[in-house]
């Protein structure tokens, strides 16, 4: 069976042929000339493009053994239906999650003993000085939300996530342009050239994390990033005395698919920083293969504050490490409209005093 070999035009993508008279190969389409050897080595690197191998080798987390998990309790809530672990000083006034004040307890069966815990390092004290700053200077918020009852409701909350290590190999191809632009007394010109770039080489992450909680919702917690994680310790169950710990309700397993995704757009960004000096730039083909893949459960700390205002809820989250903050503020429309309409007004003001100035 005869086998056509068929040339693609790396301009346009049109099929290309052999030009007698130019001797080379021609794009009836764009009009684009190659030579020949050009054509072969880049067929050669289309040849090697390949499918990501994002394949991970380690499960995380380990049994717990036997007596060691006796004086943990779980506190289910009733409202929203989510589980926390704490010892038996742990005050479960009310669920982190919706602020719900009415919790059930249980004891602890069935998950697995994380590996690493970063304790906190803020103290309630210091995480509401934090929120008290973040509400400085917001004339649009919501009195309620400047109010003293409700910072004291902030939780404090060991979040569940997964931790993924991983060396990544990658081959990314781009194709590129540069354009210059000229004219005469008759005509202007464009005149583009296509190149195609090719970028190859290994790359190492470590400890990518992966909330490992559907109740957190994961832009929240990637805005609380990074946590510095040489201040990790082996987990033990003394750092839960008078906190929250979340129970994970999305494995390993099922968080691979995030790991890959933040995977494949840190490498794509940082080979992109690579490629310089051309008009326009765009990843035509990209493989990524991945070794020493491995995982590890870790808790780490965060402060959370619940509260709602006109039947919406808002949560707001402290990273108890670091202290940085992220949550979405609200607007409280009558002051929006006070301030707007000041704003109007003076702007009028302004605007007929210039006219005076200025007829």
């Amino acid at each position: 069976m005869a086998v056509l070999q068929e040339y693609k035009c790396p301009c346009c993508d049109g099929a290309i042929a052999f030009d007698s008279k130019t001797q080379k190969m021609k794009c009836p389409f764009c009009g684009t000339e190659f030579e020949i050897e050009t054509l072969e080595q880049y067929s050669g690197i289309l040849d090697n493009d390949g499918e990501d191998n994002l394949e991970w080798e380690k499960e995380a987390g380990t049994e717990w053994s036997e007596g060691e998990a006796e004086n943990l309790n779980v506190y289910a809530c009733n409202s929203c239906g989510g589980e926390i672990v704490g010892d038996e000083t742990t005050a479960a006034t009310s669920c982190p999650y919706c602020g719900n004040p009415v919790v059930m307890l249980g004891k602890l069966s069935g998950s697995l003993k994380p590996d690493l815990v970063i304790p906190f390092k803020l103290d309630k004290k210091a995480a509401k000085e934090i929120l008290k700053n973040h509400y400085k200077g917001k004339v649009l918020l919501p009195k309620v939300f400047k109010t003293e009852n409700k910072i004291e409701e902030i939780k404090g909350l060991y979040v569940p996530f997964w931790l993924f290590d991983a060396d990544a190999n990658a081959h990314i191809r781009y194709k590129a342009t540069r354009v210059r632009y000229w004219s005469d007394s008759r005509y202007n010109y464009t005149e583009t050239k296509y190149y195609s770039v090719i970028r190859g080489g290994d790359i190492g992450f470590d400890n990518i994390p992966v909330d490992g909680s559907t109740k957190m919702a994961d832009d929240l917690m990637e805005s609380l990033e990074p946590f510095n994680l040489a201040d990790a310790v082996d987990f033990n169950t003394a750092y839960l005395a008078g906190y929250f710990a979340d129970k994970y309700d999305v494995s390993a397993d099922d968080s691979i698919e995030r790991a890959n995704y933040r995977i494949k757009n840190s490498t794509a960004a940082e080979f992109r920083k690579t490629v310089n000096g051309y008009t326009t730039v765009s990843t035509e083909a990209s493989t990524i293969n991945l070794t020493r893949g491995s995982t590890r459960y870790a808790l780490l700390p965060v402060w959370i504050l619940n509260t709602s205002w006109k039947d919406q809820k808002f949560t707001f989250a402290i990273n108890g490490q670091t202290g940085k903050i992220a949550g979405r503020l609200p607007m409280d429309k009558g002051a929006f409209a006070s301030w707007f309409f000041g704003v109007a007004s003076a702007a009028s003001v302004i605007s007929f005093v210039l006219m005076w100035l200025f007829r």
